[in-house]
């Protein structure tokens, strides 16, 4: 994930200095991370994300961006939010070159699968950043892809210079809509058939993941992928509270509004699978055996949402849903 919010627990981490911080497009900076003694960093595959401890003490997620085969260094791209939380602000104004923070080691939810041959990336804004890790590796792997990269404006776009690069100019397609939705790029010529046996990766804003989710219907759902760097509509004002029975049990658990699904089960004390609970990755997928779902995850295909709930982030719209577990 590019960048999000995470409890404020985590596994061990590492002392890693900052080397960079640089500004590398409007609301953009690239930060570097090295080992404080210059070994070695844990490696990495593309589509994997570090957790960074910022200054304020919050822990935040966001995507590598460096070629994997790099040891020594991580990179990450951070986008100014200025109506989030400060974690952005606090690492980009709060941090110099020299500093240390704590960072955990890689895990990685959006990986590419080894036996793909062909690509298909699309990504907006400042969700290029896993996309820059997965050409690296693609092109160091001989194999092929084709990248759509939806940008504001030039001067708002990551990695435009290298992206414009000549070696660049038949894989690559970057479309500015100076924000204008009328502007936007048209995607359902690109996705209106699976090419080659293609896998699709796309991350950006929840819209434009929406809408890939909704062109990709004939795509096999193994070969379309999603990383989201913003929270689904896990609460919404119309929300209510409803139980979920446990089909193995019996046992009846109330959600309540204020929680979701995959929480209510952990505060009954249940171990639950999950990842990166912005129903995205598919970790969590349950079936779901009663009940009316109200599914606000892009990981199912339609045909599989009558029987399956991602229960990070997925609610109902009965009283009760019976699941199981």
């Amino acid at each position: 994930m590019t960048a999000s919010d995470v409890p404020n627990t985590s596994p061990s981490m590492m002392p890693l200095r900052v080397t960079r911080n640089d500004q590398i497009a409007d609301g953009i900076h690239l930060l570097e991370f090295r080992d404080v003694g210059g070994k070695p960093l844990p490696a990495f595959l593309a589509g994997a994300h570090i957790t960074i401890r910022v200054p304020n003490g919050a822990l935040r997620k966001y995507s590598l961006c460096n070629d994997p085969a790099e040891r020594d260094r991580y990179l990450v791209a951070v986008k100014r939010e200025a109506n989030g939380r400060g974690g952005s602000t606090n690492l980009i104004d709060g941090v110099t070159a020299g500093d240390e923070l704590m960072v955990a080691a890689p895990i990685n939810d959006f990986e590419l699968p080894q036996r793909a041959q062909d690509f298909l990336f699309i990504a907006g804004g400042i969700g290029i950043t896993p996309i820059m890790a997965m050409i690296r590796q693609v092109q160091a792997e001989k194999k092929r892809f084709r990248l759509f990269y939806c940008s504001r404006s030039p001067e708002t776009t990551a990695f435009r210079d290298e992206l414009s690069a000549p070696e660049f100019k038949d894989n690559v397609t970057i479309h500015y809509d100076h924000g204008d939705p009328a502007r936007s790029l048209d995607l359902r010529p690109i996705l209106a058939e699976r090419k080659n046996r293609e896998h699709l990766y796309c991350c950006g804003p929840r819209p434009l993941m929406e809408a890939v989710r909704n062109m990709t219907g004939t795509w096999s759902s193994t070969a379309v992928h999603f990383e989201a760097f913003s929270d689904a509509e896990m609460h919404k004002p119309t929300d209510k509270a409803f139980k979920v029975r446990l089909a193995r049990s019996g046992e009846v658990i109330d959600v309540p509004v204020t929680k979701t699904i995959l929480e209510a089960l952990r505060d009954h004390g249940l171990d639950v699978p999950s990842s990166c609970e912005t129903g995205t990755c598919g970790t969590c997928r349950t079936k779901m055996l009663a009940g009316q779902a109200d599914h606000r995850d892009l990981v199912l295909a339609e045909h599989e949402r009558t029987d399956n709930i991602m229960i990070c982030v997925s609610r109902t719209r009965s009283d009760e849903i019976t699941i199981d577990r």
